[in-house]
């Protein structure tokens, strides 16, 4: 941790430790919660929500994908290719 100019008060917050204790709070209070099922859902979503699509959208839906400001999802970032729930 750098040091703070003279005269300053330096300081550090863990956030994977409070992350750990709000995802822990999380699920305490959510014992019911399937997370496998929650996943599966997401990515049932993300193909229905990328199918159909034509090239020009597969194009930019790969070039989105390969600049990092979407993630690839289960098809590895082909999306488009297939019909919903396939």
């Amino acid at each position: 941790m750098p040091l703070a100019p003279p005269g300053l008060a330096s300081h550090s917050f863990d956030l994977g430790a409070h992350e750990q204790r709000r995802l822990a709070a999380v699920l305490d209070a959510m014992p019911d919660l399937d997370v496998l099922a929650v996943l599966d859902a997401e990515t049932q979503a993300h193909r229905m929500l990328y199918s159909g699509l034509d090239a020009e959208q597969r194009a930019t839906y790969r070039m989105l994908v390969d600049a990092g400001v979407l993630e690839a999802g289960a098809d590895g970032g082909e999306a488009g290719a297939g019909t919903p729930g396939a």
